[in-house]
């Protein structure tokens, strides 16, 4: 068999999660397009909001589930099953003309493209010795920066040239040609497909493209028709024989492929996954959907908390007495705590960033959403290069001491930004306070994840690096949240003292401060984020001898 070449199928699974990356923001001008295209109006867009946080929810939800999976298995079987997951979801989400439909597709696309994180983050483990992971982890990190603020540019230009639904085609056939460069570059060992799970997937593919497309030559015909029409009052394109069919060859699929392996299924701890998961999705659920102008949680939220709060009970239960937990015993412990901990409150100063600075340029510049997003690019595209150097840094510095640089950097960004009035962003130095803030939260990414694979042990690499990225996405969806319920109050405690509510220039002032008020908070979680990483290591790791350069 072939040693894997270690730079090449870094090469192919960064750019895979660069395109996971691209996929989560890359609806954002399409969402109107899209949801025309399944029959939903314009005025209803809060439903639209599940599209958005669809992607999100698959996403966080299956992160520990994939990261304990990567312990187990091969990590490039990890990257090709998160390929082949994303590649089925975009193919549903193209093919899609009922919003259940399209939410189901965005979430599969998350589901794939968040497993592909925490096993490309543990496959550097893999190739690299501690000491010399600092750069490989500071690509990961760049790239899936990068792919954030390509994603809404990739999706404009699709749209200038075709229809939404070539977003997802696009995504699918490059989700193909990135699990062959994985195969190629894997160095072998990567087990061909058995006959069976194969021929009821290829099968359960083409019954299920039929059933959602529908080719009109076969669904409008009189006699070819009819497994094409709906059971009873049923009007969703699944709910018709060739559907039926199409779900049973799904589920017969999946059963093929696990036989076999209820063994290896046994130690991944599916009740744990659930547990987690499910609690994950309920805070995803409550705090994306918000809208942050005007609420704290979405619509679900005050349900969905007190079920996050029963599945978290259940699974510590769980956790005391499964032979083989999810999170295995004694991995969160000394400095994995404190890197997670610092990794959760960067996505507290991250989150604040990307919400609050698009809010600030629509409420003191034109009200435009593309102006606004120009103006966050100032702030988004120094972070890839942030991480870059972070990366770079380890082979001098400790992590403790890069991380907390970046986080030193970023607080004084968030205090200069709370300092920011209706005339700042069209100023020329607005633009370097973002592109420095930008830096130092890159800076911060490459040493936390350092950091956590250093405290683990070569088996649970997987897990604590799912760990490290659901951190941050925790910092980012609470965090949201408790700013978003600072700035509101400080909003509103401005215009109940407004002599003429009515007044305008004085609203739009009130604004500033919430916003203000949001910039503030967000640099004291950076401030204790810096405090917290200095606990990471002031020296750097030695290289092992004979490992990768």
């Amino acid at each position: 068999m072939r040693s894997p070449a270690p730079r090449a199928l870094l090469a192919a699974a960064s750019v895979a999660v660069a395109l996971a990356a691209a996929d989560t923001y890359v609806v954002v001008l399409a969402l109107t397009d899209m949801m025309r295209g399944v029959g939903v109006g314009i005025d209803s867009l809060q439903r639209a909001t599940l599209i958005v946080s669809g992607f999100l929810l698959g996403y966080v939800a299956v992160l520990p589930l994939v990261g304990r999976v990567a312990d187990l298995v091969d990590r490039r079987r990890v990257l090709l099953a998160c390929l082949a997951v994303f590649v089925v979801g975009s193919a549903v989400t193209a093919l899609a003309v009922e919003l259940p439909v399209l939410v189901t597709g965005r979430v599969v696309q998350g589901a794939g493209g968040g497993g592909l994180v925490p096993a490309t983050l543990a496959l550097v483990a893999d190739l690299w010795p501690a000491g010399r992971r600092g750069v490989p982890l500071g690509v990961v990190g760049a790239v899936q920066e990068l792919g954030s603020v390509l994603g809404p540019v990739l999706g404009a230009v699709v749209l200038a040239l075709s229809g939404w639904r070539a977003i997802f085609w696009l995504g699918a056939v490059a989700g193909v040609v990135l699990a062959a460069a994985v195969v190629v570059t894997g160095g072998g060992g990567v087990p061909r497909p058995r006959p069976l799970p194969a021929v009821l997937g290829v099968l359960a593919a083409a019954t299920g493209w039929l059933a959602l497309a529908a080719p009109a030559p076969l669904a409008t015909s009189v006699t070819l028709g009819v497994p094409f029409v709906p059971f009873g009052t049923a009007t969703a394109r699944l709910a018709t024989p060739v559907g039926v069919v199409a779900l049973v060859l799904t589920v017969a699929a999946l059963g093929a492929m696990l036989r076999g392996r209820w063994a290896a299924v046994r130690r991944v701890d599916l009740l744990g996954a659930l547990l987690v998961g499910g609690a994950l999705g309920c805070v995803v659920l409550t705090f994306a959907a918000a809208q942050p102008e005007r609420e704290v949680v979405g619509p679900l939220g005050y349900a969905l908390l007190p079920v996050a709060a029963v599945l978290v009970a259940a699974y510590l239960v769980h956790h005391r007495r499964a032979v083989a937990p999810l999170v295995p015993r004694g991995l969160v412990r000394g400095r994995l705590v404190r890197a997670l901990l610092v990794s959760l409150l960067t996505g507290v100063a991250l989150v604040a960033v990307v919400v609050d600075v698009p809010l600030l340029a629509r409420v003191v510049l034109s009200g435009d959403e593309t102006e606004a997003a120009l103006v966050l690019v100032r702030f988004l595209v120094a972070v890839p290069v942030g991480a870059l150097a972070g990366g770079w840094a380890l082979r001098r510095l400790g992590a403790g001491v890069v991380a907390a640089a970046g986080l030193l950097v970023t607080a004084v960004g968030l205090v200069v930004m709370s300092g920011w009035d209706a005339g700042s962003l069209e100023r020329w130095g607005s633009t370097a306070v973002l592109a420095t803030t930008g830096l130092g939260i890159g800076l911060v990414l490459a040493p936390v994840n350092d950091a956590a694979l250093a405290e683990s042990s070569e088996d649970s690499h997987g897990t604590a690096s799912a760990l490290v990225v659901v951190a941050r996405m925790v910092g980012m969806v609470v965090g949201l949240a408790l700013l978003t319920a600072i700035g509101l109050h400080r909003y509103y405690g401005a215009v109940a003292a407004l002599p003429d509510p009515t007044d305008t220039d004085a609203l739009r002032a009130a604004a500033v401060l919430q916003v203000s008020a949001v910039f503030r908070g967000a640099a004291v979680a950076a401030g204790l984020g810096l405090l917290v990483a200095l606990s990471l290591g002031r020296r750097p790791h030695r290289p092992e001898v004979g490992g990768q350069a």
